[in-house]
Order: structure tokens, then sequence, then C-alpha cells
């Protein structure tokens, strides 16, 4: 079966751990999907109205993770990671069923995602994809946060800036190709937090699940975790991962160049709402057969397909 067409994984597989913010146990479980479902998330510990889509109009809350939400107020958040492993391993369509409110944090990043769905592979469709294509410059700034997009022909640039005064994180600044370059060192670049913000987080109610075991603490010039640092770029590349995350949540492959600087969760989805609030600023794509640029697909040729 060609890989120009929708995919989703080969077989159920799951996961369990807790939530970072909520400190609650969580078992999730991804499913296959038919084609054009795209991906859905169940909240299988309630029995009525517990369908989620991650569509970055159901965003409801954007505040250290992203939180979407239905109709009826059931919600689901820290989806982000979740959803970075699903587009960078291009993954079009999966049930995700969740006992809780909140994804699993793992390690901290999307490794273990990543790691597992290589290992069951990906069922493929006969059904061609569909890619969201960047016709307009759009662009969001907020005093010293910036965010912007551009068309770009074949591919998803994302090039983002942090600028910390913690003398340890600094300045980082990192650019990726999602669809063409080998993303490992995002995939596993965890989340991470300043030691004098722990008791902030306490006080808004969030972190009740963090530990050194899913999280780099930094504090002063030292990083407690024992293991140190996965990789130079270790900061910034887990803001680009959280951003392909949220990215995701257009329900399609993007077609554009992004920049962000001192960005986030909150201004990615602005982002999102301005860019679909007129329908100029980009076409919805069905691609067949040799449309499709190589680029789109270099990600794909580590997983195991089944016809």
């Amino acid at each position: 079966m060609s890989i120009l067409t929708q995919s989703t994984v080969a077989k159920k597989v799951s996961f369990f751990g807790i939530g970072v913010h909520t400190g609650n146990k969580v078992n999730i479980s991804i499913l296959p999907s038919s084609p054009n479902t795209g991906i859905v998330f169940k909240r299988i510990d309630l029995k009525y109205n517990n369908i989620v889509v991650p569509n970055f109009e159901n965003v409801s809350e954007a505040t250290l993770c992203t939180t979407i939400s239905n109709d009826f107020g059931v919600k689901v958040s820290t989806i982000e990671h979740l959803m970075a492993a699903f587009l960078g391993l291009g993954i079009d369509n999966a049930i995700v069923e969740i006992d809780s409110q909140e994804i699993p944090i793992l390690d901290g990043s999307a490794k273990d995602f990543v790691k597992i769905l290589r290992e069951i592979g990906l069922q493929n469709s006969d059904v061609p994809i569909k890619l969201i294509k960047i016709n307009n410059n759009v662009s969001i700034e907020e005093e010293n946060k910036f965010i912007s997009i551009e068309k770009s022909n074949t591919t998803l640039e994302i090039e983002f800036e942090i600028n910390y005064q913690n003398h340890l994180i600094k300045n980082q600044k990192n650019k990726i190709n999602v669809f063409e370059d080998k993303l490992e060192e995002v995939f596993n670049s965890r989340t991470f937090c300043l030691y004098e913000d722990i008791e902030k987080l306490k006080k808004l109610g969030l972190g009740k699940g963090g530990s050194l075991e899913n999280a780099i603490v930094v504090k002063g010039d030292k990083i407690l975790n024992k293991e140190g640092l996965r990789n130079k770029n270790e900061f910034v590349n887990h803001k680009i991962l959280d951003c392909i995350g949220d990215l995701y949540l257009v329900g399609y492959r993007l077609i554009g160049s992004l920049k962000c600087r001192h960005g986030g969760h909150n201004l990615t989805n602005k982002l999102l709402r301005k860019i679909f609030s007129d329908n100029r600023n980009y076409s919805l794509i069905e691609i067949k057969g040799k449309n499709l640029p190589h680029s789109l697909i270099n990600n794909r040729h580590n997983l195991k397909s089944i016809a």
C-alpha cells in the first residue's frame, strides 16, 4: 500500500503513567481507526459525552499544557507530546482511550510514545492524505513574544528561540524541518522548569505529578537531574516538541515556515485561530500519487508498514 495514503496504528497499544499536573494515575490505549476520522480522544471513565476532538478551536486552556474540551465540558489535557509523536511519525487516524483527564507525562518527552509506536508500525489505507498549505504571512506579537508563519512549498519548518535570565539556560535557538530532519533530539527532549517556580506551580494547583523522573529542574547554574541533559539544545528542543504537537491541532499535516520567539502553547493557539479566521490564509489539498514531495514521507521510513 502506498505511503502517500492515510495511516493508522497497526494494532492497539497501551501506556500507563501519571499526569504531571493532576498527579493522577492514568491509562491510555491507542487503537486503529478508519481513514478520515483523524485523531479522537475518548474518556472511557465517563459513560456519556466522552468524545473530545483535538482541534485548535477546542483548546480551553493553554497554560503550561494544552487542554481540549468538548461542548459538555469534558476535558483532556497535556496532549501535546502525544500529538507531536503522531505528526512526526505520520499517523493520520487513531482513537485514544483514556481513563482520566490528563495524558500521562511518562519521562517528560515524547520518547516512549515514539519508541512503542514505531515498534507496532502503521496500517496504511488507500485513501490519500490531506495537507493544509499556508498561503499568506500571519503573525502575532505580544510584548517580547513573537510568532509568525509564512508559506513554504513542500515542508514544515519550525525556528524557535528562547531567552531566560537563568545563566544555565540563557539563549537557545534551533531550526528543524519536521518532514526531512531526524527528530530524535526533539522527541527525546523533556519538559523543564526552574526550581524557584515549583512553589508557584503548586499554588496554581499544577505540577502535582512532577518529579525529576519526568522533568528537568534547573536550580541556579545546576541541573538537579543526575543524568544531566540529553542534548545541548534540550530546552529549546522541548519547546519545538510542544509546538509540533500544538500545530497538529489543525487536523492535517501543515505546510509552512514558522518562527517563534519566547512563545508557548497559548501563542501557538492564537496563531492558528488567526490563520483560520480568513480562508485566504490557507488551502486544503488532497495529495494523490506522484504529487507528494519526497520530503513529506522521509520520516515514515523507520516504521513498519502493513498492507
